[in-house]
């Protein structure tokens, strides 16, 4: 785990445990605004983890309607696999082509 992400998993423990139950339940969304940070710090690292937990934290207010509100799984949208043919255009040696099934 990198020094930034240790430290900011520090500190929204301590918040969790220290400060949090003095304000009691008040955060509209399942999971709490600050279980959804420290799982999207411990899930997407400190940079994407601190920007997904500002959003959420932006978006919690009196007149949010809540409820579930999940952390986004780590794979990318680009980065699955896709069911397209690959690109002809492309070199064959890139695409395990053989000449002969070109």
């Amino acid at each position: 785990m990198s020094p930034v992400r240790s430290v900011l998993v520090g500190l929204l423990k301590a918040y969790r445990f220290g400060i949090s139950p003095l304000y009691g339940q008040v955060c509209r969304y399942y999971p709490t605004c600050s279980a959804y940070a420290l799982e999207a710090v411990e899930t997407h690292g400190a940079l994407v983890g601190t920007r997904l937990a500002a959003g959420r934290v932006a978006r919690c207010h009196p007149w949010a309607a809540g409820g579930f509100d999940p952390v986004p799984a780590t794979t990318a949208p680009w980065t699955e696999r896709s069911d397209r043919p690959p690109d002809r255009r492309a070199p064959a040696r890139l695409l395990d082509i053989k000449e002969s099934d070109a």
